[in-house]
């Protein structure tokens, strides 16, 4: 059993590794922790369920998600930012932990992500696609192109943008 202060210790070095985004030393957050190395990490695992280096390896992961959707650098910029020498290593443990490439999951999420004054082919009714003869899973550049603001102003409802 853990007692309060060890286990108020431990997230506090459990915050720490969160909020660096994996820029500090798991020697660091022991010391943090007020204990060695080994019996840090020998607890946090038993606490946490992860290893220190796993948690570090997680936020490195978040941040990496968070640049590549927000920003403009490129997938090689991101993997040396967030602290990685390698962009195969980098590339090959995000596609392990994330289920796709760095790049294929900036394009999923961007494109997840709304444009102002574009209506999402989604929220574009079947029935009015069906009545210019389009195919109902067209990918939306169809849609978009054909489709006029009077036009969408008719069919969809005011309460949508």
């Amino acid at each position: 059993m853990i007692s309060s202060s060890l286990l108020v210790r431990l997230c506090r070095a459990r915050d720490l590794l969160q909020e660096s985004r994996g820029k500090v030393r798991v020697e660091h957050a022991a010391r943090e922790a007020s204990l060695s190395p080994y019996h840090f990490i020998r607890l946090y695992r038993a606490t946490f369920g992860q290893t220190p280096h796993q948690a570090l390896i997680d936020a490195r992961l978040d941040r990496a998600k968070q640049l590549l959707v927000a920003g403009d650098l490129s997938v090689t910029q991101v993997c040396l930012e967030v602290g990685f020498a390698s962009l195969g290593s980098f590339s090959s443990l995000f596609a392990r932990r994330v289920g796709a490439s760095p790049a294929a999951y900036r394009r999923r999420v961007r494109a997840l992500v709304e444009v102002p004054g574009r209506l999402p082919p989604a929220l574009i009714p079947g029935c009015y696609s069906l009545m210019w003869g389009w195919p109902a899973a067209s990918g939306g550049s169809l849609i978009e192109e054909q489709l006029s603001r009077s036009a969408l102003r008719r069919c969809v409802p005011q309460s949508l943008p």
